[in-house]
């Protein structure tokens, strides 16, 4: 047989499988990192602004920064965790708060 049509049944599955797999962008975590000034009052006001997290989440995500050292506010395509982390350290900036925002790949 010619190499267009494979032998083995269910190989253009697999085939088709890794395409579409590749073609997934690549996901990137938003991490929030602890400090000993930021409030947590604005680290929950920054996720649920930021991230569109309900009240409930962004508190416990507060927690984990502020217990953890470090807290996933979001994951995200790359260019939405580049802005989102921007963000994040704009409005940190105009309260002049040092919270640190990063992100890395999942």
């Amino acid at each position: 047989m010619s190499e267009y049509w494979p032998e083995e049944e269910g190989s253009v599955a697999t085939e088709e499988e890794t395409r579409q797999k590749s073609d997934t962008p690549r996901l990137y975590k938003v991490l929030l990192h602890n400090d000993n000034y930021t409030t947590m009052e604005f680290v929950v006001m920054v996720l649920v602004n930021v991230f569109r997290k309900g009240e409930a989440e962004a508190a416990q995500i507060m927690l984990d920064v502020h217990r953890k050292g470090i807290g996933v506010a979001g994951v995200y395509q790359r260019e939405i965790a580049e802005t989102k982390v921007a963000s994040v350290l704009q409005m940190a900036r105009q309260a002049q708060f040092p919270l640190m925002a990063s992100m890395e790949p999942e």
